[in-house]
């Protein structure tokens, strides 16, 4: 993972926790909800075992929602879930704790997924991919996405050898067998706990071609969710834009597919923080 990626991905997170919401008040029903669990710690670490790397809040283990212990085998990304549970203050946002969640779910897997069910699910956006239905009847919107999107159809087709054609109306593309045994042939290769994080970026951006793009290196985090909101982006231009709603929502995209992807590399990773020998 270069550094310019990570640097990126680390930014999108840190905008995500620093944000607040502000909604004017006037004339605005306001809704009551739980208040969110105070911080009941006051510092993080990890600790190293036999079965991979825990997080310690105090001198408690970390667990899941399901009670059971948190263990990860890569040490950068306890100690980014570590440092994401440091980065809150009087109280414990969990909305915006997305890699906590996204680990949370892999070692609970709540739905119990297998392996297969999981590349079926990724394997199904490809007929409804967000960057395969264009239109032609706004000329300007179609410049915008032949300029935009076409280039990461065309990246995605050479990248894993399919032959994904875009659809100029609301009838979804043909994906043919053979392209989808090229596409499950990639998502085979990674472990069922990364899967999910794929699964979290095409959530987010609704493309499977956008999510693998930016996974490996192709976009930025921003540019990715940029593309994904094209054409919301294009109707603001006409309509006007909202700041607190539609710089909000925005935002926690970026923070979601920048937890997805860092996720998915640190899970991939064979590099591991290693302690300095003591001569």
């Amino acid at each position: 993972m270069n550094g310019k990626l990570m640097l990126g991905v680390i930014r999108a997170l840190r905008v995500s926790h620093c944000s607040q919401f502000r909604a004017p008040t006037a004339g605005v029903t306001v809704r009551h909800y739980a208040a969110p669990p105070k911080r009941f710690y006051k510092k993080t670490s990890v600790l190293s075992g036999d079965g991979g790397y825990e997080v310690v809040l105090d001198h408690r283990k970390l667990k899941t929602p399901k009670g059971t212990p948190f263990v990860v085998r890569s040490e950068p990304l306890a100690i980014a879930v570590a440092t994401e549970f440091d980065a809150q203050k009087e109280h414990i946002e969990r909305s915006r704790m997305h890699l906590s969640a996204l680990c949370f779910t892999a070692i609970d897997n709540p739905n119990h997924l297998s392996k297969l069910d999981m590349v079926n699910y990724l394997l199904n956006f490809m007929a409804t991919d967000t960057v395969l239905f264009q239109y032609d009847d706004e000329t300007d919107l179609q410049d915008l996405q032949v300029n935009e999107w076409d280039p990461v159809i065309a990246w995605f087709n050479q990248r894993f050898q399919t032959n994904l054609q875009k659809t100029m109306n609301i009838t979804p593309p043909q994906v043919s067998e053979e392209d989808k045994m090229r596409v499950a042939k990639h998502f085979q290769s990674y472990s069922l706990e990364t899967l999910h994080g794929f699964i979290f970026a095409v959530d987010t951006l609704k493309s499977i071609i956008l999510a693998c793009a930016v996974i490996e290196q192709m976009l930025t985090v921003e540019k990715a969710v940029t593309l994904a909101r094209l054409e919301e982006e294009y109707q603001l231009k006409f309509w006007g834009r909202v700041e607190w709603a539609h710089d909000l929502s925005q935002q926690e995209l970026q923070s979601r597919l920048a937890a997805a992807v860092l996720f998915v590399h640190l899970n991939c990773s064979e590099n591991f923080v290693k302690q300095k020998s003591i001569l």
